[in-house]
């Protein structure tokens, strides 16, 4: 008679694998920390006083703009950690990945010696794991803090201050600092810096309400099994279970993973997870879409009509900016200037500033002003793209036009290829019938 295997109960399917999201995330997020300042997404060139936003150059004179665009990044935050509270810390946040990455680094080649080196002792092993991980800790740390530095210095600039190993300028200064700082920052500091130094823990105490994602333990029939695996697996040193509120949780989700694996096996699910507040309901479920993204009350409807305030004012504020500011200024040091002939001069100053990709020109004309002539170097003025030209014009009249003393009249700019007008209103003065030789 044949024998059949008794199966045991099937079971519960895990709901997540948050451990393996955060990996992706962190791969990421790391990628766009690298590629955000090469491709100008959002970099302050200090010395060339410019704010990059999205592929835009805004010159630091378009401090209204640059504004819209600061406001709008912070408040992107504010509303992160109303909505889904420090899982910016656990999923995104620089420090906390590079620092989770060099204690695993740190554990993988501890293995590896104790694995492929059994001859050699114990003390020794470290000290050899020690030195690799030194090593390449300080070479990481450079290529971080060129990364770093990025965002405030052109990198093709601060890439020639690298390679002549620059200590001199305020570029090379600062990349030797940062680099000192990270590689003691990622050897000694870690993690211990979200819970003494970094403010944002703090911050989301206060944005967040009853409504803010968090991790919490829930144990309402006493299932929990006192295995610890949580306790283990969190990288700050904490236990869940003793407070969803604790100043050192991420909201990693490491721990909902640690639970999930241990009591799976014994036929149940874990008793950790992602809820919306300490007494709301599990992340996930049959809800409606705008709740299962968070939108549990009339609070976020407001936070995210402002967000796209924001994100409203700043479009329209790049769409309306020109790429080729122009600004004219009479020069009033001498009112006017007389030829022999008696034609009368008046000195204007004009400012070009490119601030687009491409070279542009400045088309010059004059109107409601008869019988006048622009004398000027160059008409259309070419600016190339980021210079800033200055110059000197002069329009000149006949004392023999019927001019008066005081003449309104308009100066027309088209810039080309754009075909963009400008008009300023400009006055031009006569002097009086007796002054004419």
């Amino acid at each position: 008679m044949p024998i059949t295997a008794k199966r045991g109960p099937a079971l519960p399917s895990a709901t997540a694998n948050y451990h393996r999201l955060r990996k992706a995330i962190h791969l990421f997020c790391f990628l766009a920390f690298l590629a955000i300042p090469f491709f100008n997404i959002v970099r302050f060139d200090i010395p060339r006083q410019r704010f990059y936003f999205s592929g835009y150059e805004l010159w630091i004179n378009e401090f209204g703009i640059i504004f819209f665009a600061l406001m709008f990044l912070m408040f992107v935050i504010v509303a992160s950690s109303v909505f889904y509270g420090r899982v910016y810390c656990g999923y995104m946040c620089p420090q906390m990945i590079f620092s989770e990455a060099s204690i695993a680094f740190q554990k993988r080649l501890e293995r590896w010696f104790n694995k492929h080196c059994p001859d050699w002792s114990a003390p020794m092993r470290k000290r050899m794991a020690g030195a690799v991980f030194y090593l390449a800790l300080g070479l990481a740390s450079v290529c971080l803090a060129f990364a770093f530095i990025s965002y405030f210095v052109e990198p093709r600039d601060l890439l020639r201050r690298l390679m002549s190993l620059d200590v001199q300028t305020a570029g090379g200064i600062s990349g030797a600092a940062v680099t000192a700082i990270t590689f003691l920052d990622f050897t000694l500091v870690r993690q211990h810096f979200c819970t003494t130094v970094c403010p944002y823990g703090y911050l989301q105490g206060m944005l967040g309400d009853p409504n803010t994602l968090l991790v919490c333990y829930r144990d309402e029939q006493r299932e929990c099994i006192e295995c610890k695996k949580c306790v283990r697996v969190c990288h700050m040193g904490i236990d869940i279970r003793t407070s969803p509120f604790q100043i050192e949780c991420v909201h990693c989700g490491e721990c909902i993973d640690a639970c999930e694996d241990v009591l799976r096996r014994l036929g149940t699910q874990g008793l950790i997870h992602y809820t919306w507040g300490e007494h709301g309901r599990e992340v996930g479920g049959s809800e409606p879409w705008y709740r299962r993204f968070g939108f549990r009350d009339a609070k976020r409807f407001i936070v995210l009509m402002v967000l796209l305030f924001y994100a409203s004012g700043l479009f329209v504020a790049l769409s309306m900016r020109r790429a080729v500011l122009v600004r004219v200024a009479p020069v009033r040091a001498t009112l006017y200037n007389i030829d022999p002939d008696g034609t009368v001069h008046n000195k204007f100053r004009f400012t070009l500033a490119n601030r687009g990709k491409r070279p542009a020109a400045v088309l010059f004309s004059i109107q409601q002003l008869p019988g006048a002539k622009l004398l000027i170097t160059q008409n259309p003025a070419p600016a190339l793209p980021g210079e800033t030209l200055q110059g000197v014009f002069e329009i000149s009249a006949s004392a023999t036009t019927q001019l008066k003393v005081v003449n309104h009249f308009t100066i027309l700019t088209t810039t080309i290829p754009d075909q963009v007008n400008d008009t300023f209103a400009m006055t031009f003065l006569m002097p009086a019938r007796k002054e004419v030789p």
